[in-house]
């Protein structure tokens, strides 16, 4: 290479180098070389923005190759269900409390375990209270008063010994005293150290908070029943789900306790707030419960069945790829090329999701790896901004995943002498330039 030849490439080398910035910025605008450079980057096919996707063409064996598959958008019925979980926990309106209205001791339990059945009336404990010792003495005062009075023939008298007999029966009734043990005091006329309170509905002790010996205040919970012959399931229903589920509407609920057995009930109540952190609001669900088969705290499956299945345009929920701000699908076109597509989407049920607007049946769409074509997609676009593709002529589509044409060195051009002229450098990284002679850094020194 002469050595005018090696001054004047080197020349060219170093503006190149100081002006890459303006070359990015300028290049599409009419300059031959730069569109040339641009060619290599065949990534799409639509001349448009950088936020703007450019197609891609794909064959079959780069999408076996990379794992692209293709689903065909189709109209099939949409069952509207609900799915969520939930757990069974006692009936809140059979419960009752053993409360005593009466300071006193436990002298004896008659239930003294948790998760006890018993019937109503049945004795829980034996309590022994000084007030009701002063209650039973006065009970057979009342008795003696009524007698004397009777045998006296007095009217007036009996009627106002029976009025304090009646008086005394009825604080030991307010006190929860049964009727046979107030009965049994009438007869024996002598009054008793202790006293048995029942219980008050039929159930199982779901909670138990004495022993015996010990003291009791009035209003101390005792004892918890619960009747278990029905229970509630109460479950958590996402916020968009929450417009599907309304009252009396059938659920059928699943337990891993009995698996392939379904239970089914009505909703009976669907709770006025939502979760703030969970964004869910409850449910509640009624089941009967014969044999006590269904205990509190099992774990549910509850499926709630919405409005009749209808028909829509459906297609997997994994060809939808979500921006954020809209939603976009890849659709297959002649000769394989990807066009992007913003769709608009509805209900979402198990592998499928509802289109309302933006393909019609019959279109295939890819449904897996689209986030690869996605990437090529955007790639292109990016480098038609670089490469100022807004003002030149449109690129084919790139097929995705296969190499960039066109990183070779551009032919030189010939000088109106026949002097060949060097291409100008070109920004693109890429291997296969004559590396710059030994003293171009020198090149401004002219000897």
């Amino acid at each position: 290479m002469s050595t005018k030849r090696q001054i004047v490439l080197s020349l060219a080398l170093v503006a190149a180098a100081l002006g890459v910035a303006g070359a990015f910025t300028f290049a599409g605008k009419g300059d031959p070389a730069q569109e040339a450079a641009t060619e290599g980057h065949q990534h799409g096919a639509a001349a448009g923005g950088g936020d703007e996707l450019r197609p891609v063409r794909l064959d079959d064996e780069s999408a076996r190759r990379i794992g692209v598959t293709y689903a065909t958008a189709t109209v099939k019925p949409l069952a509207r269900t609900v799915s969520t979980v939930g757990n069974v926990t006692w009936d809140e309106t059979r419960l009752a409390n053993l409360s005593p209205k009466i300071e006193g001791w436990v002298e004896h339990l008659y239930v003294d375990f948790t998760g006890a059945s018993v019937e109503r009336g049945q004795p829980l404990l034996a309590i022994y209270s000084p007030m009701l010792v002063v209650a039973q003495e006065e009970l057979i005062l009342a008795l003696r008063l009524a007698d004397e009075a009777t045998a006296s023939g007095g009217d007036r008298a009996a009627a106002n010994a029976q009025d304090l007999l009646e008086s005394a029966r009825r604080r030991l009734r307010y006190w929860d005293i049964p009727e046979e043990e107030i009965g049994k005091i009438e007869e024996t006329r002598a009054p008793t150290k202790t006293l048995v309170l029942n219980a008050p509905a039929s159930g199982i002790v779901v909670e138990k908070m004495v022993v015996e010996g010990a003291r009791i205040m009035p209003g101390m919970d005792v004892y918890r029943i619960a009747d278990l012959s029905r229970v509630w399931v109460e479950g958590e229903v996402f916020e968009k789900d929450l417009s599907l589920v309304r009252l009396g509407q059938g659920a059928l609920v699943t337990f891993e306790a009995y698996p392939g057995e379904v239970f089914s009930g009505p909703v009976t109540y669907v709770y006025p707030t939502v979760s703030v952190e969970a964004r869910t609001g409850r449910v509640r669900v009624e089941l009967a419960n014969p044999g006590l088969r269904l205990k509190p705290g099992m774990y549910a499956k509850v499926e709630l069945a919405a409005d009749p299945a209808k028909s829509a345009l459906t297609i997997p929920r994994s060809a939808v790829h979500f921006t954020g701000e809209r939603a976009l699908v890849f659709v297959r076109g002649a000769g394989g090329v990807l066009n992007h597509r913003p769709i608009t989407t509805g209900l979402a049920l198990g592998n499928d999701i509802e289109v309302l607007t933006g393909l019609a049946e019959g279109e295939v769409v890819v449904s897996s790896a689209n986030f690869l074509i996605d990437a090529e997609a955007n790639m292109g676009s990016s480098m038609e901004a670089i490469g100022g593709g807004g003002g030149g002529e449109a690129a084919p589509p790139a097929p995705a995943g296969g190499e960039h044409a066109g990183h070779g060195q551009a032919a030189p051009a010939a000088e109106p002498g026949g002097t060949e002229k060097p291409a100008p450098a070109r920004a693109t990284g890429h291997e296969g330039h004559e590396p710059p002679p030994a003293n171009a850094g020198h090149a401004g020194h002219v000897g």
